[in-house]
């Protein structure tokens, strides 16, 4: 697959939204997701929602009743969330037309294929605190799927091979691979680094810059990530590219910045690290030039 290009936006409170062009995928759908992607909008397939706070899926219902057609697009959220049944009733009242779109709960375990060789795959995390076996808040992992011999039939001449299909079934001849060829974090504490091990492209959020930094704001009831405790856990991770988001607005972008090439000089993280500034919408974040470069 060739480099994805990943438009997005994500300030903490206010709208965080990840649109993948070559996927047709929206991960959250916060405010001016339409009004920034207009036209392109209509690429949308499947919107991926983390969680239900507000700064995440405001932008579904304008979303939605510009784009909505029979079977699309398809809205996957977090399988125990009471907010996503009241909205899908709400919009299907007030926007009749949208009547074709899927709402689809989901939880870890599950697989939603979007392509023929792409399926997403949804993981817990802790943003919300929820009981085992409670989902409130999803991470995803974007998996790219392909066909392979077995190896045990690498020795076998091609017509055996081949009758083994015939007889049996292509699937005794192969087997799937897959690769992670994007993750997203959503909002949430950091994860054990094996969470994230192999992903080609890592989005995290990153609210808060210290690693002691203490969290006073009431609006933080929910768990959040630290940059420093972002950077030494990629640290020690495959991780390819890194890309982060979701910063609070009370630090400048200089801020940002200076602490992003600071952590990853101390943990020594050599990969190329992308940011979307409090209040910037990046177009195609991977084009850009990394921070820390």
């Amino acid at each position: 697959m060739k480099a994805l290009t990943i438009t997005g936006y994500s300030t903490a409170l206010f709208s965080t939204w990840y649109f993948v062009e070559e996927l047709g995928i929206l991960l959250d759908a916060g405010d001016g997701v339409s009004a920034t992607l207009l036209q392109k909008s209509r690429k949308i397939s499947h919107v991926f929602i983390s969680h239900a706070d507000r700064d995440h899926l405001t932008g579904l219902l304008q979303l939605n009743q510009l784009n909505a057609r029979d079977g699309f697009p398809v809205i996957c959220y977090p399988r125990d969330g009471g907010s996503y049944p009241a909205l899908e009733a709400f919009s299907k009242r007030f926007d009749p037309h949208v009547s074709g779109t899927v709402w689809m709960p989901v939880a870890p375990g599950d697989e939603i294929r979007i392509k023929d060789d792409v399926l997403v795959l949804p993981l817990r995390n802790e943003h919300v605190r929820a009981a085992p076996g409670v989902v409130r808040s999803l991470g995803y992992k974007i998996m790219q799927t392909r066909r392979k011999l077995r190896p045990e039939l690498a020795a076998l001449t091609q017509e055996d091979i081949r009758r083994i299909g015939r007889e049996q079934g292509k699937e005794k001849t192969t087997i799937e691979v897959r690769r992670n060829i994007l993750s997203y974090s959503g909002d949430t504490p950091v994860a054990s680094p094996d969470t994230w091990q192999d992903a080609e492209i890592l989005i995290h959020e990153a609210t808060f810059l210290g690693g002691d930094e203490v969290i006073e704001h009431p609006s933080y009831k929910n768990l959040h990530s630290r940059l420093e405790e972002v950077i030494e856990m990629v640290s020690a991770t495959n991780v390819q590219q890194l890309v982060l988001g979701h910063f609070s607005s009370r630090y400048a972008a200089e801020q940002i910045d200076q602490s992003i090439r600071q952590l990853c000089e101390r943990y020594a993280l050599n990969i190329p690290v992308f940011r979307v500034l409090p209040g910037q919408t990046v177009r195609d974040i991977l084009s850009g030039q990394p921070v820390n470069r």
